[in-house]
């Protein structure tokens, strides 16, 4: 029974795959617009901050539409597919669970931050 049940989430998430992707790149927001050294110091503080993400989870869906409408060129890590990505979030953040920002003070110090609405408002807290 445990086998259906499994390959029927399989079947289910290889059918929705593709219209949650379809559905992210239309329903993207445009991004704020600032000031090329607005800009420049905004890249510079996202140079310190790393998404871990599945490609289709809705969650993570919700933080990169966020990212977008911020504008924010945050590195995004597929812990999904790529093993030593995974490794790191297991490793740093304690588990695997998406999505989480990865956070790195200036003294080198990492926060793992979880849960797509405390991303949100944190990323809206600085960046907006």
């Amino acid at each position: 029974m445990r086998f259906i049940i499994r390959y029927f989430f399989r079947t289910l998430r290889l059918v929705l795959t593709p219209f949650m992707l379809i559905s992210e790149k239309v329903s993207t927001p445009k991004s704020v617009q600032r000031p090329p050294e607005e800009q420049a110091r905004v890249d510079s503080a996202c140079d310190n901050l790393a998404l871990y993400q599945f490609t289709a989870c809705p969650f993570c869906i919700k933080v990169r539409k966020e990212m977008a409408r911020l504008g924010l060129n945050i590195e995004t890590r597929d812990a999904q597919h790529n093993e030593s990505h995974r490794e790191a979030l297991a490793a740093g953040g304690g588990r695997v669970k998406v999505p989480c920002l990865m956070i790195r003070g200036d003294s080198g110090h990492e926060q793992w931050l979880y849960e797509s609405d405390d991303i949100k408002s944190w990323l809206q807290q600085r960046f907006e």
